[in-house]
């Protein structure tokens, strides 16, 4: 009966263990979702101008 209880334990401690890192992991996709909305907002429109201006010089007359 101890072995089973003790290999119920380590399988719970194995799934908090998972848990939390799965937790991490998406707060980390949420971070960097949340800096690539910033930087795009932020610089989106000074993009898109160097975009056109480059386009604009590649087109032949």
């Amino acid at each position: 009966m101890h072995h089973i209880a003790a290999y119920i334990q380590a399988r719970l401690r194995t799934r908090d263990d998972e848990g939390a890192t799965a937790v991490e992991y998406g707060l980390l996709v949420t971070l960097i979702a949340i800096a690539l909305i910033a930087g795009a907002t932020i610089f989106g429109g000074k993009i898109s101008d160097l975009f056109t201006t480059v386009g604009n010089k590649l087109v032949v007359p």
